[in-house]
């Protein structure tokens, strides 16, 4: 396969600089072609402006239709053009961050708002008319991994945690953004408790991030529902015989109980 890693961190000797460049070693020792984007690495500019778009300062920017005409037209900058040429080279993206604040980092927010244009990511329209999301679209084929490190402990990322199940903090991401753009999604890896880490800890990170990318092309994904596999009416609303009298994101994955109430 071909993997994309793109990894945020600051300090190429934290955790996640070290499970980073452990991953990827391990993917290429399995045969598989590797191609990095380390964002803090590369000073990737997070902050989207209208020169990204060629408008003159006296023209309102319109993100969407704006963006959608310079990714048309090719005049995205450089930079853009070069991590959409990643994306549609790789067979899986692996996404690796800090979890602060409960998100991503800003400049892996700001990787995502720069890169994931209309007419490429978004607002893409199938032969039949219909909009291409919500399991359809550019990543439509293609796997998606989040790995991601906490500095609270397990238990609270749990069902029943203070900080919230990892799947539903990390639904913006998982469901909204690759799950949106097509990618079918894996269960996140999480591993917590980072700022305590010892050698024994970081050894056990590194086999479990291992068997995880064993399993990159064949694991089982979240189920989420796709938008065009009936489960929703017109309005895009869930249908009322599925996940009955239950809300909230959960019941957009389907055959799964709500995390919440999991035990």
């Amino acid at each position: 396969m071909n993997v994309l890693w793109v990894v945020a961190h600051p300090e190429p000797r934290s955790l996640t600089g070290v499970l980073a460049a452990e991953g990827r070693a391990a993917l290429e020792e399995r045969g598989h072609e590797v191609r990095t984007s380390d964002l803090y690495a590369m000073r990737w500019d997070p902050v989207l402006t209208r020169a990204d778009y060629g408008l003159d300062a006296d023209r309102r920017l319109f993100v969407s239709a704006d963006s959608g005409r310079a990714f048309a037209a090719g005049t995205l900058p450089p930079e853009v053009r070069a991590e959409q040429e990643k994306l549609l080279w790789a067979d899986a993206l692996v996404l690796q961050f800090p979890l602060w604040w409960f998100g991503m980092p800003a400049i892996l927010k700001g990787w995502v708002d720069r890169v994931f244009v209309e007419g490429f990511a978004y607002g893409v329209r199938g032969a039949d008319g219909r909009t291409r999301r919500y399991g359809d679209g550019v990543l439509a084929g293609k796997r998606a991994l989040v790995v991601t490190s906490t500095g609270g402990p397990d238990p609270a990322f749990g069902p029943r945690g203070i900080n919230g199940h990892a799947e539903e903090l990390l639904f913006p991401l998982l469901h909204g953004t690759l799950f949106y753009a097509g990618a079918t999604v894996l269960p996140p890896l999480l591993v917590p408790g980072a700022d305590r880490f010892a050698e024994e800890d970081r050894a056990e990170a590194g086999a479990r991030l291992r068997a995880r990318l064993a399993g990159l092309g064949t694991d089982a994904p979240l189920p989420f529902r796709p938008q065009h596999g009936g489960d929703y009416d017109e309005r895009l609303v869930l249908r009322p015989h599925l996940a009955p009298g239950r809300e909230g994101l959960s019941v957009h994955t389907a055959d799964r109980p709500d995390v919440r109430a999991a035990g």
